[in-house]
C-alpha cells in the first residue's frame, strides 16, 4: 500500500464515522475521553487522590498518550494541517494534552500550585465530544443563525438595566446598599433575570415598587430568547430533513444522496422497499 493510500485510509477511519472501522474508532475516543475527564474529577478529591494518586497519575499519562498519538495522526492523515491545528477542535485537542506535558517542566515544590491550576484545563476533553454529536452541530449551526437577534435582544436587555440600575442608585442611594451606578446596573441584571441573590435590595417603597416591576419584566424577557433559539433550531431540523435522502427499511441507515437507488449500508434497493 502506498504512503497516499494509507493516508487516504488514515482520513476515511478518522474523520468520517459512516465506515464500520471510523465508527469503531469514534466509539473508542469517546470513551477515553470520559474516562480521562473521570480521572481529573477522582483526582480533585483529596481522599481518594492521597489513596490513588499514582494510579490516577499512571492513567493520565496512558490517556495523554493515547490522545498525542490521536493529534499527531490527524495532523498526518488530513491534506492541510494547518486548517485543523488552527480550527476550534484542533486546539481543544492541544489544550487536552498540553498540561500533562508542561507538568514536566515545572518539577519543583515551588511550582506545584501552577501544576494543579494546568490540570485543570484537562475537563477541555469533554468538549471534544461535540465533533461525535450531530445535534450539538445542529445547536451551534441554530445559534449562529439567530446570533444577530440575540444580540439585539441583549443590547436592549443591557440598556433597560442600565436605565432602571442608575433610577435605583438615585433612589435608593449608598445608604441602601446602591454604592454606585454600576452596582444598581449588578442589581437590575439580577432582579430582571429573576436570580435574586438578595446581597442588595431595595428599602424606599418607590424601590420597591421598581423592583417589582422589573420581576415581573424579567419572566416576559425570559421567554423571547427562548422563543429565538427555538424558531431557529427548528429551522434547521427542517433543512437536515429536506437534505436527506430515502431511508432503508432494512438497515435504518439514511442516505445524504436523494437520487440514491441502493442504500450503501446493506445495498437493499429503495425502489423494492
Amino acid at each position: 500500500m502506498s504512503i497516499d493510500n494509507w493516508r487516504d485510509r488514515l482520513f476515511q477511519i478518522i474523520y468520517h464515522s459512516d465506515t464500520p472501522a471510523g465508527k469503531w474508532f469514534d466509539l473508542g475516543l469517546i470513551a477515553c475521553i470520559l474516562l480521562s475527564v473521570l480521572v481529573v474529577m477522582l483526582d480533585s478529591v483529596a481522599e481518594l487522590n492521597q489513596q490513588y494518586s499514582h494510579l490516577f497519575n499512571m492513567l493520565e499519562w496512558g490517556f495523554t498518550i493515547i490522545f498525542s498519538v490521536e493529534y499527531i495522526l490527524r495532523i498526518i492523515s488530513i491534506q492541510k494541517p494547518l486548517h485543523y491545528i488552527f480550527s476550534f477542535y484542533g486546539i481543544v485537542d492541544l489544550i487536552a494534552i498540553l498540561p500533562t506535558y508542561l507538568g514536566l517542566f515545572f518539577p519543583g515544590t515551588q511550582y506545584l500550585l501552577v501544576v494543579r491550576s494546568l490540570r485543570i484545563l484537562r475537563i477541555f476533553r469533554i468538549l471534544k465530544l461535540t465533533q461525535y454529536m450531530g445535534e450539538a452541530n445542529m445547536l451551534v449551526k441554530a445559534l449562529l443563525g439567530a446570533r444577530q437577534k440575540v444580540v439585539v435582544f441583549l443590547a436592549f436587555l443591557l440598556s433597560v438595566a442600565s436605565i432602571f440600575g442608575s433610577f435605583m442608585y438615585l433612589i435608593e442611594g449608598p445608604e441602601n446598599g446602591f454604592s454606585s451606578i454600576p452596582r444598581g446596573v449588578y442589581w437590575a441584571i439580577i432582579t430582571v433575570t429573576t436570580v435574586g441573590y438578595g446581597d442588595v435590595a431595595p428599602q424606599t417603597p418607590l424601590g420597591q415598587g421598581i423592583a417589582s416591576i422589573m420581576v415581573i419584566l424579567g419572566y416576559s424577557i425570559i421567554a423571547v430568547p427562548t422563543g429565538i433559539l427555538t424558531a431557529e433550531f427548528s429551522e434547521q431540523i427542517r433543512k437536515e430533513l429536506a437534505a436527506k435522502g430515502p431511508e432503508c427499511q432494512v438497515c435504518g441507515f439514511t442516505s445524504t444522496d436523494k437520487k440514491s437507488l441502493y442504500c450503501s449500508q446493506c445495498g437493499a434497493a429503495h425502489e423494492d422497499l
